[in-house]
Formats: C-alpha cells, structure tokens, sequence
C-alpha cells in the first residue's frame, strides 16, 4: 500500500480521490489544508485523522510515502522540492510548474533524492492514448497535428461582473495556456518530441491572465496548431494528419473515441474500453512507479514535462503574460 498525503482541497482532489479509491494499493492517510477548519471538514469527508496546516511537518512525517500536489500553479515547484527533499514521492498535478526554470529545480530534487516525481497529466497514461500512439503508422508521412480544448469557465461570469477568481489571476500562474492549453501541447510533445519553432498569440486580460490563445508549433517535416480558451466553448475534435489517413481524436484532455478516416472513405474504429475514470490511470501509473522503484514515467516524462513548459515559456513571452515566479526565478 502506498500511504497518501494530500495538498489542496478543492474539486481536482475530490475527484481524483473518487478514481484512486479503485486502485487497491492506494489509501489516503493525511490531508493538508491552510486552515484547520477546512483540513479536519475535508478528512471527515474521507475518513481520514491525520491533518496539517504546516506544510514542514506533513513533509517531516513518517505517516505518509507520496503526496498528491493539486495547490495553485504558482506553489507546485516549492511545494514538491519541499516534499522531495524529505524522500517523498510527489505526483503534482499539470502544469508541473509555473515556468521551465521549476521544473529543472524539481527534476534535479527528484533526482538527487531517488523519488518519483511526475506531472498529473492523465490524457497520456489513458488505454487510449496508447492506441493513438500505436497506429500512428497507418496515417503515412505525418504532415498535421491540430488540437483543440476550448471550455467556457464559470469563473469568467465572476470576472465580467467585477470578481477576479484564482482562474484569471497571473499571481497564481493560471489562463487559458496554463489551464487548458497544456492538454493540447502535452501529447504533441510526447508524441513527437520538441518543435522547431513557437508562434503565439492570445487575448490577454485586464488581470495580466490570458483568456485564450492559438499556436502554431514547427517541425522539420511538419506543423502543429493548438487552440484554447476559457471564455468559449468549441466542440471540435483534435486530428492527426497523414499523407495517407487521418485520426481524429475525441476530446484530446481525456481521449476516449479514436478513429482513423482513410483517403478511400474507410473509418478504423479503434477506441477501447476504458473502465476506469480517466484519473485512475494516472494514479496507477504513479504508483506503478513507486513500487517498480522507477524515478520517471516513459510517457509522463520529465523531458516532456520540461520541452511543454519551455513552449509554453515562449508562448508566455510573445503575448506577453508573465508571472510573479518568472521574477523569483530571475
């Protein structure tokens, strides 16, 4: 059994906590909340006595093997370099940091104290991702890769009415990139490693926070386009384009529908069952790792994880969003 501690109570816990609830070599043993109140509501709800407001001491105890980091943006590399350092593993949910400078800080802690770290992406470690990854081949000479994830958040009604959430404060390291943009750009780069070239532009807010954003990605002998945003909504699938047939993809942060459309009007169905909530397998992967005594996942790379954040470094850079960790890190 691998004994859990939790930092951030919030709805992205809630439900990984109701998909790790299947995996029968996870149990939730410490919960962290900056109030008292809040960490003794949150561990009643689960069952769980052991709490802290002090993240030292959680990161100090004896009671806990791994943490589940889901704070803002903007405390994932301090909080997880903290844990690291006190031989925790540390599964931290995307993006794994606020800018590629962290996450070098948290390889080089994961490295130096033999524990596993790995970004909380959970499109890529799903049965379907592989599926995608194994019939590349049929698509021919690779020439398109398109990915779209446009969600209109809630959180935007607040801000037109005068209220600024977590979800467009730059003091947090969030927007549209870092919150929906990440899901398009994560399985490009695990499927076809570091582009040439970024190009970015976006709709910055009032707040410093971008809203949405597209950006074309450049290859020796091919070209991405991502779009995102969080104050549409769009129900395009993502596609792949071959010179010989095209996959198209569902919903690219969590595929469940896969088909390959040939030239000649074929269609290859070649989705799988999926059984489990799609954030099952990131939690069994994490643990797989664990108990394997493997310090990285082969798909949830630390490579991929920092090649994703030096795009969206660069796309930060060109429309002009820049958070308080980027000047910290200076």
């Amino acid at each position: 059994m691998i004994r859990f501690g939790i930092v951030g109570t919030n709805w992205i816990t809630e439900r990984l906590l109701a998909a790790a609830a299947k995996h029968e070599d996870f149990v939730l043993k410490a919960i962290y909340s900056r109030t008292e109140d809040r960490a003794r509501e949150f561990a009643a709800k689960y069952g769980v006595e052991l709490t802290f407001t002090d993240l030292n001491e959680m990161a100090a105890s004896d009671e806990i093997d791994a943490v589940y980091i889901a704070s803002p943006n903007s405390y994932h590399a301090e909080q997880a370099i903290l844990f690291m350092e006190h031989g925790k593993h540390v599964l931290c949910e995307k993006p794994l940091a606020a800018n590629a400078k962290e996450v070098k800080a948290m390889i080089e802690a994961a490295k130096s104290n033999n524990v596993v770290l790995m970004e909380a992406m959970k499109s890529t470690v799903m049965p379907n991702f592989q599926v995608i990854q194994d019939n590349l081949d049929k698509l021919g000479k690779i020439r398109t890769y398109f990915s779209n994830y446009c969600q209109y958040s809630s959180r935007y009604d607040a801000y037109k009415k005068g209220t600024v959430l977590n979800a467009f404060n730059p003091e947090y390291a969030t927007g549209a990139l870092m919150d929906l943009g990440v899901y398009t750009i994560f399985p490009l780069v695990a499927l076809f490693g570091k582009p040439n070239m970024v190009k970015a532009s976006g709709y910055v807010l009032e707040t410093g926070a971008d809203a949405q954003g597209s950006i074309l990605l450049t290859y020796d002998e091919m070209q991405a386009s991502v779009t995102y945003s969080k104050i549409t909504d769009s129900n395009l699938p993502s596609e792949i384009h071959g010179e010989d047939a095209t996959m198209v993809i569902d919903h690219i942060s969590s595929p469940e529908k896969i088909e390959i459309r040939y030239r000649d009007g074929t269609i290859e169905d070649l989705s799988i069952q999926q059984e489990m909530d799609p954030m099952y397998y990131e939690v069994a992967e994490f643990i797989q790792l664990i108990q394997s005594r493997e310090n990285e996942s082969k798909m949830n790379s630390w490579e991929t994880s920092l090649h994703v954040m030096e795009i969206m470094d660069e796309a930060r850079k060109q429309i002009g969003v820049i958070f308080p960790n980027d000047k910290q890190m200076n």
